[in-house]
Protein backbone atom coordinates (compact mmCIF):
# COMPACT_ATOMS: atom_id res chain seq x y z
CA UNK A 1 0.00 0.00 0.00
CA UNK A 2 2.68 2.46 1.16
CA UNK A 3 4.59 1.59 -2.11
CA UNK A 4 2.10 2.08 -4.50
CA UNK A 5 1.05 5.59 -2.95
CA UNK A 6 4.88 7.01 -2.57
CA UNK A 7 4.58 7.87 -7.12
CA UNK A 8 0.48 8.89 -6.43
CA UNK A 9 -0.03 12.57 -7.37
CA UNK A 10 -2.46 12.67 -4.17
CA UNK A 11 0.62 11.88 -2.03
CA UNK A 12 2.68 14.69 -3.53
CA UNK A 13 0.03 16.98 -3.03
CA UNK A 14 -0.60 16.31 1.04
CA UNK A 15 3.14 16.54 1.49
CA UNK A 16 3.69 19.80 -0.43
CA UNK A 17 0.37 21.12 0.91
CA UNK A 18 2.24 20.37 4.69
CA UNK A 19 5.28 21.95 3.25
CA UNK A 20 3.25 24.78 2.32
CA UNK A 21 2.08 25.08 5.74
CA UNK A 22 5.49 25.12 7.58
CA UNK A 23 6.48 28.03 5.18
CA UNK A 24 10.39 29.26 4.01
CA UNK A 25 11.01 28.45 7.44
CA UNK A 26 10.41 24.65 7.12
CA UNK A 27 12.71 22.16 5.88
CA UNK A 28 11.45 20.54 2.45
CA UNK A 29 9.68 16.91 2.72
CA UNK A 30 9.07 15.50 -0.52
CA UNK A 31 11.21 13.06 -1.54
CA UNK A 32 11.56 10.01 -3.15
CA UNK A 33 9.04 7.06 -1.61
CA UNK A 34 8.19 9.26 1.20
CA UNK A 35 4.72 8.68 2.39
CA UNK A 36 2.33 10.77 4.34
CA UNK A 37 0.56 7.96 6.34
CA UNK A 38 -1.53 10.56 8.60
CA UNK A 39 -1.83 13.87 10.30
CA UNK A 40 -3.31 15.38 13.71
CA UNK A 41 -3.32 17.20 16.41
CA UNK A 42 -1.62 16.06 19.69
CA UNK A 43 -1.08 17.25 23.38
CA UNK A 44 2.74 17.55 24.19
CA UNK A 45 3.84 17.70 27.65
CA UNK A 46 6.07 20.36 27.67
CA UNK A 47 8.29 22.14 30.55
CA UNK A 48 5.44 24.19 31.60
CA UNK A 49 2.43 23.26 31.17
CA UNK A 50 0.90 20.55 28.03
CA UNK A 51 0.61 22.26 24.59
CA UNK A 52 -1.39 21.33 21.53
CA UNK A 53 0.99 20.47 18.14
CA UNK A 54 0.26 19.38 15.25
CA UNK A 55 1.71 15.93 14.17
CA UNK A 56 2.66 14.95 10.37
CA UNK A 57 3.47 11.02 10.12
CA UNK A 58 5.30 9.89 7.06
CA UNK A 59 6.60 6.13 6.66
CA UNK A 60 10.06 7.49 7.84
CA UNK A 61 10.11 10.40 10.12
CA UNK A 62 7.75 12.07 12.18
CA UNK A 63 6.98 15.98 11.62
CA UNK A 64 5.46 17.95 14.58
CA UNK A 65 5.42 21.87 14.91
CA UNK A 66 3.44 24.81 16.98
CA UNK A 67 -0.06 25.48 15.48
CA UNK A 68 -0.67 29.36 14.25
CA UNK A 69 -3.38 28.89 12.75
CA UNK A 70 -5.46 25.38 12.16
CA UNK A 71 -5.01 23.56 9.18
CA UNK A 72 -3.05 26.54 7.54
CA UNK A 73 0.24 27.51 8.94
CA UNK A 74 2.84 26.02 11.76
CA UNK A 75 6.09 26.98 12.79
CA UNK A 76 9.08 25.29 14.80
CA UNK A 77 9.46 22.50 12.82
CA UNK A 78 11.06 19.16 14.50
CA UNK A 79 11.51 16.17 12.11
CA UNK A 80 12.09 13.04 14.13
CA UNK A 81 13.38 10.12 12.00
CA UNK A 82 11.84 6.91 13.34
CA UNK A 83 14.41 4.45 12.81
CA UNK A 84 15.76 5.74 16.12
CA UNK A 85 11.91 5.84 17.50
CA UNK A 86 10.76 3.67 20.33
CA UNK A 87 7.25 4.03 21.95
CA UNK A 88 5.37 3.08 25.31
CA UNK A 89 1.75 3.57 26.79
CA UNK A 90 1.38 6.11 29.30
CA UNK A 91 -1.40 5.55 31.97
CA UNK A 92 -4.12 7.70 32.75
CA UNK A 93 -3.50 10.57 35.25
CA UNK A 94 -6.01 12.95 36.10
CA UNK A 95 -6.73 14.83 32.89
CA UNK A 96 -3.97 13.43 31.06
CA UNK A 97 -5.29 10.65 29.60
CA UNK A 98 -4.52 8.38 26.19
CA UNK A 99 -1.01 9.11 26.39
CA UNK A 100 2.37 7.48 24.98
CA UNK A 101 6.10 7.87 25.22
CA UNK A 102 7.94 8.82 22.03
CA UNK A 103 11.74 8.02 22.66
CA UNK A 104 14.28 9.05 20.79
CA UNK A 105 18.07 9.08 21.25
CA UNK A 106 18.01 12.59 21.16
CA UNK A 107 14.95 13.57 22.56
CA UNK A 108 12.38 12.06 24.44
CA UNK A 109 8.75 12.94 25.32
CA UNK A 110 5.27 12.37 26.10
CA UNK A 111 2.18 13.06 24.15
CA UNK A 112 -1.27 12.32 24.45
CA UNK A 113 -4.70 11.74 22.05
CA UNK A 114 -7.66 13.40 22.44
CA UNK A 115 -9.52 9.53 22.71
CA UNK A 116 -8.04 5.81 22.98
CA UNK A 117 -8.87 4.82 20.21
CA UNK A 118 -6.70 7.98 18.48
CA UNK A 119 -4.07 6.75 20.86
CA UNK A 120 -4.46 3.28 19.46
CA UNK A 121 -4.56 4.05 15.86
CA UNK A 122 -1.22 6.48 15.82
CA UNK A 123 0.79 4.10 18.21
CA UNK A 124 -0.27 0.95 15.64
CA UNK A 125 0.71 3.14 12.92
CA UNK A 126 4.20 4.70 14.34
CA UNK A 127 4.93 0.68 15.15
CA UNK A 128 4.35 -0.04 12.52
CA UNK A 129 6.52 1.80 10.25
CA UNK A 130 9.29 1.70 12.33
CA UNK A 131 9.85 -2.10 12.34
CA UNK A 132 9.12 -1.72 8.37
CA UNK A 133 12.51 0.86 8.31
CA UNK A 134 14.24 -1.62 10.58
CA UNK A 135 13.62 -4.82 8.55
CA UNK A 136 14.51 -2.55 5.33
CA UNK A 137 17.70 -1.49 6.71
CA UNK A 138 18.51 -4.62 8.69
CA UNK A 139 19.10 -2.24 11.94
CA UNK A 140 18.67 -3.13 15.34
CA UNK A 141 15.99 -1.02 17.04
CA UNK A 142 17.48 2.01 19.20
CA UNK A 143 18.96 0.99 22.90
CA UNK A 144 19.35 4.45 24.45
CA UNK A 145 16.87 7.40 24.63
CA UNK A 146 17.14 10.63 25.60
CA UNK A 147 15.36 11.13 29.13
CA UNK A 148 11.84 12.44 29.09
CA UNK A 149 12.02 15.87 31.25
CA UNK A 150 9.70 16.19 34.10
CA UNK A 151 7.81 18.68 33.99
CA UNK A 152 8.49 21.94 36.37
CA UNK A 153 5.29 21.30 37.91
CA UNK A 154 5.90 18.51 39.48
CA UNK A 155 8.83 19.20 41.46
CA UNK A 156 8.61 22.66 43.93
CA UNK A 157 12.04 21.83 45.34
CA UNK A 158 15.20 19.93 43.89
CA UNK A 159 14.87 16.33 43.15
CA UNK A 160 18.13 15.83 43.96
CA UNK A 161 19.31 17.41 47.26
CA UNK A 162 15.58 17.62 48.59
CA UNK A 163 16.42 20.90 50.03
CA UNK A 164 16.39 24.21 47.68
CA UNK A 165 12.40 25.65 46.85
CA UNK A 166 12.33 26.99 43.59
CA UNK A 167 11.61 30.39 43.09
CA UNK A 168 11.83 33.06 40.11
CA UNK A 169 15.68 33.36 41.70
CA UNK A 170 15.96 30.06 42.25
CA UNK A 171 15.51 28.46 39.01
CA UNK A 172 14.69 25.08 37.50
CA UNK A 173 17.21 23.05 36.08
CA UNK A 174 17.15 20.00 34.00
CA UNK A 175 19.32 17.29 33.45
CA UNK A 176 19.66 16.24 30.51
CA UNK A 177 20.97 12.88 31.50
CA UNK A 178 17.97 11.74 33.97
CA UNK A 179 14.99 14.35 32.50
CA UNK A 180 15.04 15.58 36.82
CA UNK A 181 14.43 19.24 37.75
CA UNK A 182 16.89 20.26 39.68
CA UNK A 183 18.39 23.28 41.37
CA UNK A 184 21.68 25.29 40.13
CA UNK A 185 24.18 24.21 42.70
CA UNK A 186 23.08 20.28 41.96
CA UNK A 187 23.82 20.75 38.29
CA UNK A 188 26.55 23.01 37.61
CA UNK A 189 28.51 20.33 35.48
CA UNK A 190 28.27 19.68 32.09
CA UNK A 191 28.66 16.45 30.00
CA UNK A 192 29.00 15.82 26.67
CA UNK A 193 26.27 13.15 25.61
CA UNK A 194 26.91 12.82 21.96
CA UNK A 195 23.17 11.63 20.96
CA UNK A 196 21.98 15.22 22.47
CA UNK A 197 24.67 17.80 21.15
CA UNK A 198 27.75 17.84 20.14
CA UNK A 199 28.79 20.41 23.27
CA UNK A 200 28.82 19.00 26.89
CA UNK A 201 25.24 19.61 27.94
CA UNK A 202 23.87 20.50 31.66
CA UNK A 203 23.52 17.30 33.54
CA UNK A 204 22.74 16.41 37.95
CA UNK A 205 26.02 16.15 40.18
CA UNK A 206 24.40 12.44 40.30
CA UNK A 207 24.46 11.58 37.14
CA UNK A 208 27.76 13.33 36.11
CA UNK A 209 29.21 10.93 39.01
CA UNK A 210 28.20 8.10 36.87
CA UNK A 211 28.90 8.84 34.25
CA UNK A 212 33.09 10.09 35.01
CA UNK A 213 32.99 7.44 36.69
CA UNK A 214 32.16 4.45 33.82
CA UNK A 215 34.58 6.16 31.39
CA UNK A 216 37.00 6.41 33.81
CA UNK A 217 40.34 8.29 32.80
CA UNK A 218 38.23 9.59 29.42
CA UNK A 219 35.94 11.62 31.71
CA UNK A 220 38.19 14.35 32.31
CA UNK A 221 38.73 15.25 28.76
CA UNK A 222 35.53 14.71 27.46
CA UNK A 223 33.28 16.49 31.10
CA UNK A 224 35.34 19.74 31.11
CA UNK A 225 35.09 19.87 34.47
CA UNK A 226 36.44 23.47 34.60
CA UNK A 227 33.00 24.38 32.26
CA UNK A 228 30.59 25.09 34.91
CA UNK A 229 27.19 27.27 34.32
CA UNK A 230 26.34 30.73 34.96
CA UNK A 231 22.89 30.54 36.45
CA UNK A 232 21.65 33.62 35.78
CA UNK A 233 22.44 33.47 31.97
CA UNK A 234 21.86 30.27 30.93
CA UNK A 235 18.69 29.05 30.38
CA UNK A 236 17.17 25.48 29.76
CA UNK A 237 14.35 27.14 27.66
CA UNK A 238 16.20 26.83 24.37
CA UNK A 239 15.84 22.50 24.21
CA UNK A 240 12.27 22.53 23.75
CA UNK A 241 9.84 23.81 21.41
CA UNK A 242 9.16 27.87 22.20
CA UNK A 243 11.04 30.11 24.82
CA UNK A 244 7.68 29.35 27.04
CA UNK A 245 7.70 25.71 27.45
Amino acid sequence: MVDRLANSEANSKRIGLVESCFGAAGQPLAIPGRVLIGEGVLTKLCRKKPKARQFFLFNDILVYGNIVIQKKKYNKQHIIPLEGVTIDTVPDEGELRNGWLIKTPTKSFAVYAATATEKSEWMNHIGKCVRELLQKSGKSPTGEHAAVWVPDSEATVCMRCKKVKFTPVSRRHHCRKCGYVVCGPCSEKKFLLPSQSSKPVRVCEHCYGMLSGSLGPRSESMSRPGANFNNNTLSDDDDDDDSSD
